[in-house]
């Protein structure tokens, strides 16, 4: 049964934050799906990934292309990823289900601190999911570093 995790982004924008996370899941052999609910705003996000060089790069794709099920990290506003991802990372208030947080490894829920109806969405997605018995924690970056605030 895997667990939400809830990342408070306040410092540092989703840009900046999303390529460590995929970093780690990656690190754990996981697949992931970052799933949003702008498919302009993914195809940036997209952009920004392409331009990571070196050993940081994240191998990824836009969904919607004939190699989906291959790629390791998948970015969608589809429900149903292809690429059999252990790992969620939703964006922009991207819906998350109960169902798919005890499914999966990790679910990642970034939402930007500074934006009323993006912290009003990432509660309300908070009380849903603890509320269906789902494990959650709750990380800010306040300090300047990420640190685990709270936890159900």
């Amino acid at each position: 049964m895997g667990a939400a995790y809830f990342y408070h982004l306040t410092r540092r924008p989703l840009d900046a934050t999303l390529p460590a996370l995929l970093g780690k899941a990656r690190e754990a052999g996981w697949r992931v799906v970052v799933r949003g609910r702008d498919a302009a705003h993914l195809a940036w996000l997209d952009e920004r990934l392409w331009i990571t060089s070196g050993d940081d790069f994240l191998p990824h794709g836009l969904a919607g292309g004939k190699h989906d099920a291959l790629q390791p990290i998948l970015l969608t506003t589809d429900r149903a990823a292809a690429n059999n991802a252990a790992c969620l990372m939703s964006v922009d208030g991207a819906d998350v289900t109960p169902e798919e947080v005890q499914r999966l490894e990790r679910t990642c829920i970034l939402f930007d601190g500074n934006d009323e109806a993006a912290l009003s969405v990432a509660r309300g997605q908070w009380k849903a999911l603890t509320a269906a018995g789902c494990a959650a924690q709750y990380w800010s970056e306040d300090s300047g570093r990420w640190q685990k605030k709270a936890e159900s």
